[in-house]
């Protein structure tokens, strides 16, 4: 279950059709469903996405923590399972890991400069942070 800070992002986020004031005024937030990887229940995580063409890449960041989130486990688990809130539109999605190291470093550096906090909890994670690019399941790739 989400945490009651989270719970709160998430109301606000619906209500306002995927916008969300306080922390994240003018930040690009969306919703990521899935499925957990060991209980099977269905997780919702609001999460700051870099738009890019068409995909939405998520930074599976953790707050900077050693080990990834939840949800990066959880996509991992059930791949077949995930759902995107973005704005006020509602859709099933596929996802990719950015593998090839140029791009990883492109997306890095785009949500840096919008985001400049991201250095730091990239720093701070110590490992390298798994970045996902989402994208409408009824299209070809993420």
């Amino acid at each position: 279950m989400s945490n009651p800070y989270n719970l709160r992002v998430i109301a606000e986020f619906r209500a306002g059709g995927g916008v969300v004031g306080g922390d994240f005024t003018g930040t690009r937030l969306l919703l990521l469903t899935t499925r957990g990887a060991r209980t099977g229940l269905t997780r919702t995580t609001p999460l700051v996405y870099l738009p890019d063409g068409d995909r939405l890449v998520v930074f599976a960041l953790n707050g900077g923590a050693p080990v990834a989130p939840a949800w990066y486990h959880n996509l991992l688990a059930h791949p077949e399972d995930v759902v995107v809130e973005v704005g006020a539109e509602t859709f099933p999605a596929r996802f990719a890991e950015i593998v090839d190291e140029a791009e990883y470093e492109e997306l890095w550096r785009r949500q840096i400069e919008i985001e400049p906090k991201f250095a730091g909890f990239r720093e701070r994670a110590g490992r390298r942070v798994p970045l996902v690019a989402l994208g409408r399941a009824d299209r070809a790739e993420a």
